[in-house]
């Protein structure tokens, strides 16, 4: 047997959102799983080496936080499960899946491969390929722009906001207890998302901490805290939101707890023999995707042709990327030492 957390309760409205903004956050959902589901297949046909960690189940956390935000403007700071971050923030598809074939086309250059996305354009921080390590680059971004608005006067630095993800086996590092303090004592316009899927590579997060609801320790620095269900969009958007506005407001960090899972192993190198059939099958009737789908037909939004065409049109972009990464030319030798260190 298994056992769950009760999941809080969120009861959308039929005007939680327009026409245009569900289909857009539907869109960027089914762009995270197809591309996942991509990656799986190069992984398989030898296109890609090294441990690739898929996202598949997690992506009404991506979407609903970070098409909460200013993408392109505020800073997102991501994990080694970095591949919809990155897609989330606007980086192009083709970037992305050139990355993974290590190629000089990707957005890293094909230096970083899967757990080292970076793109300085779209604000995206990086991936990070050791546990926790992300949070302190996040903070140090959501400081920079608080100085540098406050204390140097520069007003493109106005209400800038930072986003760091991170796992729940993340949430019992020194790293994690050291930001939030300074987050919460500097009052930093920063968000920090939990993604609780339950398991810390083979570890069940229960057995993991000593206290399992993990929003529960922001109220030991003095910050907001919340649990939401991260299987659904428009539930994690409304948190969100509601984060930016504190964050943007001066009013200091919060940190988000989502309840969700993934739908795969913890790479495509883990069997994923330790998690039971009826967790897993659990977690998959809640499918994100299905959950937000169901709602746009039933309030009106959108039909299953519409959203078939976007299905379509996601397909075409992905299968359009894996052509370009194959044909991209790899990083020459003569560069080996390029971007290693950055130059004045």
């Amino acid at each position: 047997m298994f056992s769950e957390r009760t999941l809080p309760e969120f009861k959308a409205t039929s005007s939680e959102v327009t026409k245009e903004e569900g289909l857009l956050l539907y869109e960027d959902m089914i762009l995270g799983r197809f591309f996942e589901d991509t990656c799986a297949q190069m992984y398989q046909r030898g296109k890609m080496f090294g441990f690739v960690h898929l996202y598949n189940g997690q992506e009404a956390v991506s979407t609903g936080v970070i098409k909460a935000m200013r993408v392109g403007e505020d800073y997102v700071s991501s994990t080694y499960r970095d591949h919809v971050h990155a897609l989330s923030c606007g980086v192009p598809a083709k970037e992305v899946m050139a990355e993974l074939f290590g190629k000089e086309t990707g957005c890293s250059k094909g230096r970083g491969g899967s757990m080292h996305m970076f793109s300085a354009p779209h604000k995206l921080l990086g991936g990070y390929a050791f546990v926790a390590e992300g949070i302190p680059v996040a903070t140090g971004a959501a400081f920079q722009s608080k100085y540098r608005r406050e204390v140097l006067g520069d007003e493109s630095f106005a209400q800038q906001v930072t986003a760091c993800f991170f796992g729940d086996g993340a949430s019992n590092n020194g790293q994690f207890f050291e930001c939030l303090n300074m987050a919460a004592l500097w009052k930093l316009p920063i968000i920090y998302v939990v993604e609780n899927n339950k398991w810390a590579i083979g570890m069940a997060h229960d057995r993991a901490t000593s206290q399992p609801e993990i929003y529960k320790k922001a109220s030991v620095f003095g910050m907001a805290g919340v649990e939401v269900d991260g299987m659904d969009v428009l539930a994690v958007r409304s948190v969100a939101k509601e984060a930016v506005e504190r964050a943007r407001a001066g009013e200091g960090p919060t940190l988000i707890e989502a309840l969700t899972y993934r739908f795969r192993g913890h790479s495509l190198a883990d069997p994923d023999k330790l998690r039971s059939k009826d967790e897993k099958q659990f977690w998959i009737s809640r499918d994100p995707i299905k959950k937000f789908a169901n709602y746009l037909i039933e309030n009106n939004l959108a039909d299953r042709e519409e959203l078939k065409e976007i299905e379509i049109k996601v397909q075409q972009e992905i299968d359009l990327a894996v052509e370009l990464a194959e044909n991209s030319p790899e990083p020459h030798p003569s560069e080996l030492y390029r971007y290693v260190f950055a130059e004045d």
